[in-house]
């Protein structure tokens, strides 16, 4: 079976090179790695009805002999018609092809045939328009359909499938231990493979989803948990000063009870096990992550450890740095801060003061892990809305220290079976409760006609000293209806908000003058704030009571939530104005559950939904293989068995080398291969 992934596509009997390019751009390079292109969704041919009693403009199957040569006419440039006759005993009925000339060498006068399609009257005389056909002898009452591009079709990737199961060995080494296909009652491997793309019933097919679905599953958690185990060595790292409650005396408000509770988990991790802390901390926007981040910076500060605080964004870093320096200002904690636009000699000079171990906590972006990077005793790795960054990135951090501890923060609620695909190697803690000063934000859904009237509500809210935020799907005019940040700026400075100072902010900016213009809007100087999503994450001006986001179509779920965030993080009341004219019944549905409620963990339930897992972070990589058949949400309880499944293997041989388990490491490593680097070494 393992030679199959070795032969290139084109070795297959019916693929030359035009369609071995084809397959590619479906990532299919190897014999073997067709027969895991599953099929997309199957077409039910049963039952078979005579030509009489099948049912009009309803998909469905009859069987007939061709009484006819296949005649073919020409219409116009452009579009010929191949017309056939076939009768199955009782009545006949015509058949036509609209520019399809090789069904003249396949529908073989006197064959008997099987036709898939829709029947309809036309001239008082039953026809049937392009469909799917077969050799009665070919008979299966369930076709698979597979997912196809311009110049290969689904029957023809039918047809090569076919070829490359009869490659499969007589004798093929199964990935799962005999023990597991016993204990969870799952099929054999050829069982499976045969029968997911040309099952002979519908209880076969299931059968051959169910141990598909298990086996994928199974390996990404094998996967995750021994890139977890990269970290797994008895911590070398040494915490004899808990000094959490002289941390909390430097707040100037009391942390809730869930933020208190985090914390105690979090130093439990990290005082009771010998292995280093891997812990995500999941809380909705606006409930106090960094609170969590800077109590742990803190006591390994006061432990003579390090603390790498790494986030996707410079604003975030700034934002970050500076709350920091002011929760520690009356301490003797060193903080400094890296990302690109720092000069070349201030960056040298926060590098070789990190390697002397001067410094105790550095912010930063991705700049953190570039090559040159190093720490004197890194203790502690926090990565902030962990989303944006890859597996591989995050575990490029930690290697810039012996076994450190790491904290994962995400204000992107994620539904826990997705959890367990993308943070599988993690502990997880949730901030249930937001700070008391929080507001609920009132959420609208309004026309474009009704701009005005916003407009002047919002005008209200600034003549009492308050802030707003406008954002635009995108910077600059183009083609497409939306309107542009660049556009809407220079239009409401000069017209609707002449009276008030508006200011401009997005990601093609540099980003000294971005963090101006935050600076700007954080000191009350600015009034409305026009911005893409730039402004999307950890953003926190309390003064800001409004934001209206244009277009809102343009984004998804979770994206909504986040903008909406950056409200309502002050005593004020609060409000999001959703603006769009779009009708259609997804863009309606998102703006209802917006509108409905303000809980980031039932809102990230409802994307899954909508979205699916696939799209779930949108363009963003978070590092691992993408499912090819299994589903998050319809499947949930394979991924649940797989889980305790995996962690049974893993628990009595963590590297997988029992050679009961060796075919389930090779799975793993091939699963894993171009998704994280140097994760099994």
């Amino acid at each position: 079976m393992s030679s199959l992934f070795k032969k290139d596509i084109k070795e297959l009997k019916g693929v030359g090179e035009k369609r071995t390019k084809l397959f590619n751009k479906f990532g299919v390079y190897t014999i073997g790695e067709l027969l895991f292109f599953y099929p997309r969704t199957y077409e039910d041919w049963n039952p078979i009805y005579s030509i009489h009693n099948a049912p009009l403009n309803f998909p469905c199957c009859i069987k007939a002999k061709v009484i006819s040569n296949v005649k073919k006419n020409i219409i116009r440039k452009n579009c010929i018609i191949y017309k056939v006759i076939v009768h199955d005993g009782i009545s006949p009925m015509h058949i036509s092809f609209f520019n399809n000339p090789y069904v003249s060498d396949k529908l073989i006068e006197n064959h008997e045939f099987l036709f898939y399609g829709r029947i309809n009257m036309n001239h008082n005389r039953l026809e049937m328009v392009s469909p799917d056909f077969v050799q009665s002898y070919q008979y299966a009452p369930i076709r698979p359909i597979y997912s196809q591009t311009y110049g290969i079709t689904s029957k023809q990737i039918e047809m090569c499938v076919r070829n490359a199961l009869k490659l499969l060995p007589s004798k093929i080494k199964d990935t799962i231990p005999e023990h597991i296909k016993q204990k969870y009652n799952l099929c054999s491997l050829r069982f499976a493979l045969e029968n997911i793309h040309f099952p002979k019933s519908k209880e076969e097919l299931e059968l051959a989803k169910k141990r598909l679905i298990f086996e994928e599953f199974l390996l990404f958690q094998l996967g995750i948990q021994k890139l977890s185990n990269i970290n797994k060595s008895c911590s070398p790292l040494k915490i004899n000063n808990n000094c959490i409650d002289e941390f909390y005396s430097l707040l100037p408000f009391f942390p809730t009870n869930a933020q208190k509770r985090v914390i105690n988990e979090c130093i439990n991790d990290i005082l009771e096990s010998k292995y280093p802390m891997s812990r995500l901390i999941q809380g909705d926007v606006g409930s106090g992550k960094t609170v969590i981040a800077a109590a742990l910076c803190y006591l390994f500060a006061k432990n003579n450890l390090q603390t790498a605080f790494m986030v996707p964004t410079e604003i975030l870093a700034n934002q970050h740095f500076m709350w920091l320096k002011n929760i520690f200002s009356n301490s003797d904690i060193n903080i400094e801060i890296l990302s690109g636009s720092i000069p070349k000699s201030q960056k040298e000079k926060i590098k070789q003061k990190l390697n002397n171990g001067e410094i105790d906590i550095i912010v930063g972006t991705h700049a953190l892990i570039s090559g040159n990077v190093g720490f004197k005793n890194l203790g502690l790795v926090i990565t902030d809305e962990q989303h944006r960054f890859g597996v591989s990135q995050r575990a490029k951090l930690i290697s810039k220290g012996e076994h450190p501890h790491v904290l994962v923060m995400s204000a992107t609620p994620i539904p826990r079976t997705l959890s367990l695909i993308l943070y599988g190697d993690l502990s997880i803690s949730i901030i249930d409760e937001l700070p008391p000063n929080r507001q609920k934000i009132d959420t609208f859904h309004i026309n474009s006609d009704k701009r005005e009237r916003v407009f002047n509500f919002m005008k209200k809210a600034l003549d009492e000293g308050r802030q707003a935020y406008i954002v635009c799907p995108i910077v600059e005019e183009n083609s497409s209806n939306m309107i542009s940040a660049e556009t809407y700026y220079d239009k409401i400075k000069n017209e609707q908000f002449k009276n008030y100072n508006v200011g401009l902010i997005h990601g093609k900016m540099k980003p000294k003058h971005k963090d101006k213009i935050m600076l700007d809007f954080s000191n009350g100087e600015i009034d409305v704030l026009v911005s893409t999503t730039v402004i999307e994450v950890g953003l926190n001006v309390p003064n800001s009571v409004i934001i209206i986001i244009e277009n809102a179509e343009r984004f998804g779920l979770a994206q909504l939530h986040q903008l909406r965030g950056r409200v309502g993080r002050g005593i004020y009341k609060s409000y999001c104005i959703l603006i769009s004219d779009a009708q259609n019944e997804e863009a309606l549905s998102r703006f209802r559950i917006m509108v409905q409620t303000n809980d980031g963990f039932i809102i990230a339930n409802e994307d899954l939904k909508l979205r699916g897992p696939g799209d779930f972070f949108g363009d963003q990589q978070h590092g691992l293989p993408a499912l090819k058949i299994g589903n998050i949400i319809d499947d949930v309880e394979l991924l649940y068995l797989s889980k305790s499944a995996a962690i049974n293997i893993i628990s009595s041989d963590p590297n997988l080398e029992l050679p009961e388990n060796r075919m389930l490491l090779k799975a793993v490593e091939m699963l894993f291969k171009n998704s994280i680097q140097n994760g099994f070494n």
